[in-house]
């Protein structure tokens, strides 16, 4: 479905072969609002008029033209999902709803930054004063080298 923008909405641009017209409405509102043209070319003209008739509408009706979307919503996990989640949140020191944010992030945008703490412990002799250190890059598995007076041994 091919879906057009102005002025923070949304609306369909759907065909109705039975009637040979392009139709659509506007999205995410609770009044319906509906549009045709007898092209697809006319039916961004025609998705723009019926948006600003709407809140011509609603102004003179006087009430407030509803936005589409709040950024609120409900979301049903599983309990143990729930706990994980507060945990994560409590680990990190954020909200939880900052917790659903960056997993939505990740989910809708491939380039979103994700926050993966992740603790290694390792066990060396208190005589050998080895320093561990990890290199990792999207080119090359990640390297743990251990340096040790001046020289350097790679284990991957």
């Amino acid at each position: 479905m091919d879906v057009l923008k102005y002025k923070d909405y949304e609306g369909t641009a759907e065909l109705d072969m039975e009637r040979k017209v392009c139709r659509g409405k506007i999205l995410f509102i609770d009044d319906l609002v509906t549009y045709e043209a007898d092209t697809p070319a006319k039916l961004q003209y025609e998705f723009e008029a019926a948006v600003d008739d709407y809140i011509e509408t609603c102004s003179s009706l006087g009430r407030e033209p509803q936005k589409p979307l709040r950024g609120q919503f409900n979301v049903r996990i599983p309990p143990a999902m729930h706990k994980d989640a507060v945990l994560r949140a409590l680990t990190d020191k954020v909200k939880l709803n900052d917790v659903v944010v960056s997993a939505l992030s990740a989910f809708l945008y491939a380039n979103a930054d994700v926050n993966h703490n992740i603790l290694v412990t390792v066990n060396l002799p208190q005589e050998s004063m080895d320093t561990l250190v990890s290199t990792l890059s999207t080119q090359s598995p990640q390297q743990w080298r251990t340096k040790t007076m001046g020289t350097s041994n790679y284990a991957q």
